[in-house]
């Protein structure tokens, strides 16, 4: 136990045969158990949790019956949590890119009530630059604004780290089974965190790379999918939270910003082609595109200004 309450790593693990081993054994000794969902790998992944069972009574080994992607494996044990009503669950990769030594950080603001989920950022520390691989560090970086926005959490940052610790009245509350199942779930469940209130904090963690894992991720694919995804789930957030729960007129300055910016944008590079191809414009059509494109963009700012000062309590 960890300051009298219950914890419980949840390890999701695909094909980790050559680091899962390592993760396991430097899991502390505080933690309650090591719940390790192998999602179908075709390794030797499940010999080697197995096998670490023997030593190691607190791991409890769960498998996929099929890929379901790194956030279905995620869901999988906070549903084991739940069910076994454990008080904090904490999610550490399979392939060591989470250090053990972070961990109390997790989860003394949880512990002390200060907050509800605690997410590492590995971009507190100056050394990110220099140990995350650059197109990493710049898709996380897009990545992290967009998020920022879509989620109403403004002070996070580092949205794709997936080192994270979340209490058992969360996991209670959120319907597990809508949450997103692949690279993006983190993304998803910031939205979702927002939608009930829940009050998130940042937690600075060591960034570990170069220790023989391996991923398979796209940048160039990842943030088109992602950035699509979150469109999604921002219109959802605003829907939900802002107009079915309680109305907030950020709405309307959101709805008057998506109208005007574009059709200003756009009537203003019709005038710049009739410009440049067929002569002189009238003066009163430039001011009308610049009109609506100010006035566009001032809403936009205004909407987000709003929503920064309604979620400020939730850090």
């Amino acid at each position: 136990m960890y300051r009298d309450q219950t914890v419980a790593v949840i390890v999701p693990a695909y094909n980790e045969e050559k680091l899962i081993g390592k993760v396991l054994k430097t899991i502390p000794s505080f933690i309650d158990h090591i719940i390790v969902v192998d999602d179908a790998s075709n390794d030797r992944t499940g010999e080697v949790v197995r096998a670490r069972q023997g030593e190691d009574a607190r791991i409890v080994y769960l498998r996929q019956p099929k890929n379901e992607g790194v956030g279905g494996a995620i869901v999988t044990g906070y549903k084991w949590a739940r069910e076994n009503e454990i008080f904090i669950s904490v999610v550490m990769a399979g392939d060591g890119q989470m250090d053990p030594k972070d961990l109390p950080r997790l989860l003394d603001p949880l512990v002390e009530g200060e907050a509800d989920y605690t997410k590492g950022n590995r971009l507190f520390t100056g050394r990110a630059w220099s140990i995350i691989p650059k197109t990493r560090y710049l898709g996380n970086a897009v990545l992290s604004f967009l998020t920022k926005i879509a989620s109403g959490y403004w002070h996070v940052a580092d949205s794709q780290s997936g080192y994270g610790a979340v209490t058992l009245n969360v996991l209670k509350t959120v319907d597990l089974d809508s949450v997103y199942k692949r690279y993006g779930m983190p993304n998803d469940w910031l939205v979702k965190l927002n939608v009930y209130q829940f009050r998130v904090k940042d937690v600075s963690v060591t960034p570990v790379y170069g220790i023989g894992e391996r991923s398979g991720i796209k940048i160039y694919k990842v943030i088109f999918t992602i950035s699509f995804l979150l469109a999604k789930l921002f219109l959802w957030r605003l829907k939900e939270k802002y107009i079915i729960r309680d109305f907030h007129p950020l709405v309307l300055f959101y709805l008057l910003g998506f109208v005007l910016t574009p059709v200003g944008i756009g009537f203003g590079f019709y005038l710049l082609l009739l410009r440049i191809f067929f002569g002189s414009v009238a003066a009163t059509s430039a001011l009308f595109a610049a009109f609506f494109t100010i006035s566009g963009l001032q809403s936009l700012f205004f909407a987000m200004w709003f929503d920064m000062e309604y979620n400020k309590n939730l850090r």
